[in-house]
């Protein structure tokens, strides 16, 4: 069970049905992909709650998602070969982000290229 995925489909399905806001379960690699998802535009807002036991992300949606999925396998890239994979994920330079888990945390593939570091891809927005 992949949870960031479910999250990813639930946020993509809401876009879709015309929805402003989704629920979600958190975790912490949620968080981090949708602080990433903020900071570029792809979302409006999130805030967490605590839903009985379990924590929730209440996501507003800001209605700019094009296409949004989960990269599986997580591939593990070299500063090198970014270009490579956004032209396999992204349609276009400068449209869309990859999401990147490196050993200086969560961010966007252009930060990644600037920092000169690899990780594994996560996901992929435009």
């Amino acid at each position: 069970m992949d949870v960031l995925a479910d999250v990813l489909n639930k946020i993509k399905v809401s876009e879709s049905r015309g929805n402003y806001e989704c629920t979600v379960t958190s975790t912490k690699l949620v968080r981090s992909v949708l602080e990433s998802m903020k900071k570029h535009g792809y979302i409006s807002d999130y805030t967490e709650f605590k839903d009985g036991k379990f924590k929730s992300i209440k996501i507003l949606l800001s209605k700019k998602i094009n296409d949004i999925g989960i990269i599986k396998p997580r591939y593990a890239i070299s500063a090198r070969e970014y270009q490579k994979y956004e032209t396999r994920f992204i349609p276009s330079k400068d449209f869309g982000i990859i999401i990147v888990s490196t050993p200086k945390g969560i961010m966007t593939n252009r930060e990644a290229r600037e920092l000169h570091t690899g990780g594994r891809l996560i996901a992929y927005m435009y």
